[in-house]
């Protein structure tokens, strides 16, 4: 949740810290980073090391700076916080989807992931509902201390339950850690940073340096073997069709579900006049449409063959942005945004949960935590590329008419990426 709950709490940090805007801008940017660069190198780690132990170190980090967060005395030392609380969620993130790999057999992890999914694809949704509620009530540290009780919990949950997998990888080549850092490091900057900065030239410069990075990090991998080590993306994972699909349609859904909620709640708030409250109570029905549905789909993808529910979710999807932008573009009231809402609940649950057991299902497991770190790679990537799109089209839109219609003319973006998700489905195969 934390990206889209500590977002409803930037204006009252600002106001309480006296920050300047750029500095709230960065308390978001810089968990992002943190969470984005390292997770091909964590993914990994699980391993190396084994999931359920790199998990448990980083929800120790994130709940220890979480509770740093809520005590931080400047705006400095919050954003120091938060880089640390962003490498924790980045060594805890790819661990769950390898362990469900690994201990689920292959004709029931589309349940299983089904239950995974309706967390996952439905906490960008309850977010802003729950912060929303939060700091209304008792200020924006509140918001950073709920993080300590959950996370002991699963803490506790984890330690009690997940079973200690065997690990088989070799040393991990420190050089290409290096170049996958530099490489989504500087992608990830340059997109946040672009529409906030103008995109200047110096900015270009950083994303030049990105791709250099990433085409040494190509090379390395080609020649990890060789040099005794073993590969953070072994090529052999795109040998598996089903995954370098679904690594692509991933992509497409981190771009429009992480990033659509920002001109959905403009919409609410600027163009309609609602409240914050009420503005993320109107997420509710969608949330719990998703997470109602998300496990029966995932039973259901065991079952039928790969792609028919990926296909009907993704269709939803491209039906539910194309209905925002007809009903925001014409000022509508917002009640009727309640339609494309339980709509976009449904899709979520069809395209996350399926997408996820599909891509995963075949792969071996010495390599599912290679799979997960570039798998959910691929979702942040998209989510940044998503926000820094979204972003620039919001901003020509209102200089250039009214702001109703150019937050409705902002969902029309998405749908472009969600057919060529659609198209990736389409492909999928019968597990062989």
């Amino acid at each position: 949740m934390d990206q889209s709950l500590i977002a409803v709490a930037v204006p009252h940090i600002r106001d309480n810290l006296g920050a300047s805007v750029n500095q709230v801008v960065w308390v978001q940017a810089i968990y992002l980073l943190m969470f984005a660069a390292p997770l091909l190198v964590t993914g990994r780690l699980g391993d190396r090391f084994g999931q359920r132990n790199v998990y448990l170190v980083g929800m120790a980090i994130f709940i220890v700076a979480a509770l740093a967060c809520a005590l931080v005395p400047s705006i400095e030392w919050l954003i120091a916080m938060r880089a640390v609380q962003g490498l924790g969620a980045s060594l805890l993130n790819p661990q769950p989807l390898s362990i469900i790999n690994r201990i689920f057999p292959k004709d029931r992890r589309g349940a299983a992931m089904g239950v995974w999914s309706a967390v996952a694809g439905s906490s960008g949704l309850v977010g802003p509902v729950i912060g929303g509620l939060i700091v209304g009530s008792l200020g924006w540290r509140p918001v950073f201390l709920l993080y300590v009780p959950l996370g002991l919990v699963s803490l506790f949950l984890v330690a009690r339950w997940v079973p200690t997998l065997p690990t088989g990888a070799r040393r991990i080549d420190l050089i290409s850690v290096v170049a996958s850092l530099v490489a989504v490091f500087a992608v990830v900057f340059t997109l946040q940073q672009g529409p906030e900065e103008g995109w200047p030239g110096w900015l270009w410069g950083v994303l030049a340096v990105g791709v250099l990075a990433f085409v040494v990090f190509l090379r390395l991998q080609r020649t990890a073997t060789s040099r005794g080590t073993e590969a953070l993306v072994p090529f052999e994972l795109f040998a598996h069709r089903n995954f370098a699909l679904g690594v692509a349609a991933v992509a497409t859904l981190g771009f429009t579900v992480y990033a659509v909620n920002l001109p959905i709640m403009l919409y609410l708030q600027t163009g309609a006049g609602l409240s914050s409250e009420v503005a993320g109570l109107m997420l509710v029905p969608s949330s719990v449409i998703s997470i109602l549905l998300a496990p029966v789909v995932g039973r259901l993808a065991d079952k039928l063959h790969p792609g028919v529910i990926s296909r009907i979710g993704f269709g939803s999807m491209i039906a539910a942005m194309a209905l925002f932008a007809v009903l925001m573009r014409g000022g509508t009231s917002p009640g009727w945004l309640l339609v494309p809402m339980l709509l976009l609940g449904a899709a979520n649950a069809m395209c996350w949960s399926s997408n996820s057991a599909i891509s995963m299902r075949q792969l071996p497991p010495h390599l599912v935590g290679a799979g997960s770190g570039v798998y959910n790679t691929s979702r942040q990537v998209g989510a940044a590329v998503g926000m820094a799109a979204l972003g620039a089209v919001m901003q020509v839109g209102v200089a250039s008419t009214d702001f109703a219609t150019a937050m409705g003319n902002t969902m029309l973006l998405p749908i472009a990426m969600l057919v060529v998700g659609f198209v990736a489905v389409s492909r999928f195969r019968s597990d062989l």
